[in-house]
């Protein structure tokens, strides 16, 4: 990969020299080694949620979709935390660091995958089953809500500026290797096993793996550096005791940026969640559909998702953050009105063309997320403005989507209030992004003088 040259007076200390990019390929390779780690981890659970804890931890719900309800709960549990997480690991980087925050998230999230898989069931223990369970998801969720912003924020404050959407979209990229490692993982399971026995103890063996990958992901983020764009603002606030930094300050001076950011998060979160979990509901509950067949479809999809992220980053950087995020959110509008009726047709190929086009089309809005986001705050409090953003929306974005599209489902017996619901959400965002001006190409360190210009602190110097 070539980095492009910056253009003239858009340099920054952020801006690596042609035989520096090396150094930001290990950054980056560091950055998506513990993301694939985390979100292995995290969707890990939501495809447990939607094939198995709903009989597992819930067996007296009612319905299969009221268990399936339930087990959609305790993983709306993790989005609530993750705010939480962001807040206080975004307290922790901006000030410590970005590198030993994420060593840190990544030991937790691991921790609580792994007891995950060594839970007995409702049958076993009674009540103390979900009750365990929404404990570990809720520390999970908590770990995860400090890796998001770390992750993107250490290759996004190395990268050059006329190349920072595609860098960046790598740690983006790394969600879905993570969610295809999860499904790969169960996919195996389910085949090797008979269902009762993969019902019974075979899922476990996924939650169980995390441990390998956490070690080998803790070791690689051991070995990299903070960004000179970061040092230099940590200075400045330890120089300047006017410069602060974390939640409150952002709050307290940035919160367009946190709304903004919560905007285009919105439609891109919900979006993703319709696809990948609650696509698994309607095929299974409306049409018996075969597990393993609708992990191979994930399968497929995921890595479809992983090569066209990165696309969709240097999309951004040769026409912009705005219109690529805007086609994206329009294009994911109409995706429902076409996917349903793709998936009625039971064919196992346009089941894989239906979810492969809606990722392709959360690929136009999921990649350029870091480096908008990250253009939106100054250094010294760039790790909470991001985080809290990202984070909060999770809760009512995400982590509702599923259970929303399933209780429509459930009350309509049709997809079709499930596609108005996802259309509206994407024209939220359409709004969102019409609202914001374009940064392609800004300079990290012209951000951090304007910051410094704008509330009387001392300047920022050019390089660190």
């Amino acid at each position: 990969m070539s980095v492009p040259h910056a253009a003239p007076g858009a340099t920054s200390p952020a801006e690596p020299e042609t035989g520096k990019t090396s150094g930001l390929k290990k950054i980056v390779a560091a950055s998506m080694v513990g993301t694939v780690v985390e979100w292995y981890e995290f969707f890990l659970y939501a495809t447990a949620a939607s094939l198995i804890f709903g009989t597992y931890f819930f067996p007296n719900a009612g319905t299969e979709l009221d268990g399936i309800i339930a087990a959609f709960l305790t993983y709306a549990v993790g989005f609530i935390a993750r705010p939480l997480g962001g807040i206080v690991f975004g307290q922790i980087g901006d000030r410590l660091g970005r590198k030993h925050t994420l060593q840190v998230t990544i030991i937790l999230v691991g921790v609580a995958t792994f007891l995950m898989g060594c839970l007995p069931g409702f049958n076993a223990i009674g009540y103390w089953a979900p009750a365990l369970l929404v404990v570990l998801r809720f520390i999970q969720g908590f770990a995860v809500g400090g890796e998001w912003g770390g992750a993107v924020l250490l290759v996004a404050e190395h990268s050059p500026d006329r190349s920072r959407g595609f860098w960046s979209s790598w740690p983006q990229a790394a969600v879905p290797v993570g969610n295809l490692l999860a499904t790969l993982v169960l996919l195996g399971m389910s085949w090797i096993l008979p269902a009762d026995q993969f019902l019974g103890w075979g899922w476990r063996v996924a939650f169980w793996v995390s441990a390998i990958v956490v070690i080998i992901g803790y070791y690689i983020r051991t070995h990299v550096s903070e960004a000179p764009i970061f040092l230099e603002a940590r200075a400045q606030v330890e120089a300047d005791k006017a410069a602060g930094y974390g939640v409150l300050e952002v709050v307290k001076k940035y919160p367009r940026g946190i709304f903004g950011a919560m905007g285009l998060r919105f439609a891109e979160n919900i979006l993703y969640y319709i696809i990948v979990s609650f696509t698994i509901v309607y095929l299974k509950t409306v049409h018996e559909y075969d597990t393993s067949q609708l992990l191979l479809a994930l399968l497929v999809a995921h890595a479809i998702h992983f090569v066209v992220i990165p696309q969709a980053g240097r999309l951004s950087d040769r026409f912009g953050r705005r219109p690529v995020y805007l086609a994206g959110a329009v294009l994911g509008a109409l995706w429902a009105f076409f996917a349903f009726p793709m998936f009625d047709t039971l064919n196992p190929l346009i089941i894989i063309a239906a979810v492969s086009i809606g990722l392709c089309f959360h690929a136009l809005m999921y990649a350029g997320q870091p480096a908008i986001m990250a253009e939106m705050f100054p250094t010294r409090m760039r790790y909470s403005g991001v985080s809290l953003g990202y984070q909060v929306t999770s809760i009512i974005a995400g982590s509702l989507a599923p259970i929303i599209a399933t209780a429509l489902l459930q009350e309509f017996s049709s997809w079709v209030p499930v596609a108005v619901y996802v259309a509206i959400a994407c024209a939220i965002t359409a709004v969102a992004v019409i609202t914001l001006r374009e940064t392609k190409g800004i300079s990290l360190l012209e951000v951090d003088q304007a910051d410094a210009e704008k509330h009387g602190l001392a300047a920022v110097k050019a390089g660190a």
